[in-house]
């Protein structure tokens, strides 16, 4: 008996300080709500499934274009195209999608609908009438795909950086239940590794050395790794988005594609699939360029979509 007291009490001690562990290293302390994004840049709007925090750049009455952020990352993922595109008379909107930056955590299930259906939403809450411009940054890409595949009319141009899309990637072990999820992230170093890990989408990282820390402090509010669980577990059986693609090429709808050559995430060689998909659409691959290729060449990429733009908001 006196050896299963110990081993019980040893058991408890050893579930006591697991939690304790968890507590203590677990980033998600704060809850979203206006107290905390009191302060923040841009304007917030309370849309069907939450609050959407968003920012508008350049003249009113310019050409609209829409960008898109990246599967974890807020609206920042955009700053030379959103600053720039704006200096150059396009009217361009950002916005965080939910579960990331400072928009809502709803609880629900992330699928490209749920994200679609924020975009028209978003478009609708600021008046926008008229077609516009939709640029998808990495994984963004998807979400842009899907939106203009839902509301074509919506949609008069498509231009894709680096882009991702759904193609029912399987899902880990560890990303299956909560717990897992919750587990790997917090006591194995899952979110500090992904925190770390951004600065890998560069190929000159050393230039970008406050990127992770912007990326960290989305990783302070409840809801966010549960998010990206849920966009995960979406991924893993959404369908295919190829015949999306493939419906969306047949379309008179000019679509730019813009590549880093040296993205070691993405690389070019997938581009081959998308234009086979979309046969229209034209390529342009940028050297000196990891994932990011308008944050690391902006004076090449810029240019060019603005030049893209202009050239389908003018037919």
């Amino acid at each position: 008996m006196r050896l299963i007291r110990w081993l019980f009490t040893g058991a408890l001690l050893v579930a006591a300080l697991a939690v304790m562990t968890y507590v203590i290293r677990d980033p998600e302390k704060r809850v979203m709500n206006d107290a905390a994004r009191a302060g923040v840049e841009g304007g917030f709007v309370r849309l069907q499934d939450g609050v959407t925090h968003y920012e508008v750049s350049g003249p009113e009455g310019g050409p609209v274009v829409l960008l898109t952020s990246g599967f974890s990352v807020p609206a920042y993922f955009s700053d030379s195209l959103f600053q720039q595109l704006g200096d150059s008379g396009f009217r361009v909107i950002r916005f965080d999608f939910y579960g990331r930056g400072w928009s809502d955590r709803p609880d629900t299930v992330y699928d490209l609908d749920l994200f679609s259906r924020q975009m028209n939403g978003l478009l609708d809450s600021l008046g926008v009438s008229t077609p516009v411009s939709v640029g998808g940054l990495s994984y963004g890409s998807a979400m842009a795909s899907h939106f203009a595949a839902q509301y074509p009319d919506r949609v008069q141009a498509l231009f894709y950086i680096d882009p991702v899309f759904n193609n029912q990637r399987p899902l880990p072990p560890q990303e299956r239940s909560p717990l897992a999820w919750n587990i790997h992230m917090v006591l194995k170093g899952g979110s500090e590794a992904m925190a770390a890990g951004q600065v890998d989408d560069f190929l000159r990282p050393e230039r970008h050395p406050e990127w992770a820390g912007r990326y960290r402090v989305q990783q302070q509010f409840k809801g966010t790794r549960e998010a990206w669980r849920r966009t995960r577990a979406s991924i893993a059986t959404w369908p295919d988005q190829r015949g999306e693609l493939e419906a969306l090429g047949l379309e008179d709808r000019p679509v730019l594609v813009i590549w880093g050559k040296q993205d070691p995430f993405n690389p070019p060689s997938e581009s081959t699939a998308l234009l086979a998909a979309m046969p229209r659409a034209v390529l342009l691959q940028v050297d000196s360029a990891g994932h990011l290729p308008h944050m690391e060449q902006p004076g090449i990429v810029v240019p060019a979509v603005a030049r893209f733009l202009r050239a389908g908001t003018a037919n």
